[in-house]
């Protein structure tokens, strides 16, 4: 079962790469590029900055410089995004300490609870990017198909599906790490034979076969001293 739980981890961890890039990355909603060359000119935004950039190559970032004049749902992504980059990184070094193939985490018993403890921070930390990410692409969509929005429209940027994928990545490689601990507790136990109590009078006779020193007696004469009559 290590072949599973390795391949978990890389689940695990490229999932949480991929929430890294998508959490740092601007491109979280973009306009439309026009059809000129010359003029085309285009706006990407992000949890961190909004950028501007155009045809020539030239863009320019700008952060928010305060908190409390950005929209509700970006600081909502915000706290979901680092929340699962958090849980990421932890699932990641309790990951290491629950797999077979380290010699750190204790015993095997042990360790199984560790990978299970993985296993649930990661899925916990795919359930908080996957919430961020369609919590802001719902507002994008609400917005672009509004007949009465008049305010500049946006679609769906790169960073979105990244972290979707990601989200993905670190589900799957979590539920394998959950399911890895079935096969501990499905292991064979030894098994003991019972061969029943042995009476004194075969082990007795035993030794008696075997020309070793013990003799024994005849029962009945024992028995005829302490007869009654």
């Amino acid at each position: 079962m290590s072949r599973a739980q390795i391949s978990a981890l890389v689940f695990g961890v490229g999932g949480f790469g991929a929430l890294v890039a998508a959490t740092a990355s601007n491109e979280w909603k973009v306009t439309t590029r026009a059809s000129s060359v010359i003029t085309a000119t285009w706006v990407y935004q992000g949890l961190w900055m909004n950028c501007a950039g155009n045809a020539l190559g030239s863009f320019h970032c700008r952060p928010h410089f305060t908190i409390f004049k950005v929209e509700g749902y970006i600081q909502a992504c915000r706290g979901l995004m680092i929340a699962a980059v958090s849980l990421g990184f932890f699932g990641s070094i309790f990951a290491l300490f629950g797999m077979k193939c380290t010699k750190v985490g204790g015993s095997e018993k042990a360790k199984a609870k560790i990978a299970c403890l993985a296993g649930i921070v990661f899925i916990l930390s795919g359930l908080c990017s996957m919430t961020g990410c369609s919590l802001y692409a719902n507002k994008i969509t609400t917005e672009f198909f509004d007949p009465l929005y008049v305010e500049q429209k946006y679609e769906l940027g790169a960073a979105l599906f990244i972290g979707w994928a990601g989200a993905s990545l670190c589900i799957i490689g979590g539920v394998i790490f959950c399911f890895s601990i079935s096969d501990n507790n499905k292991a064979p136990r030894m098994g003991y034979a019972y061969n029943g109590a042995t009476s004194v009078m075969s082990s007795r006779t035993k030794f008696q076969g075997g020309g070793g020193d013990f003799k024994t007696t005849n029962p009945s004469k024992q028995f005829d001293k302490n007869a009654y009559v």
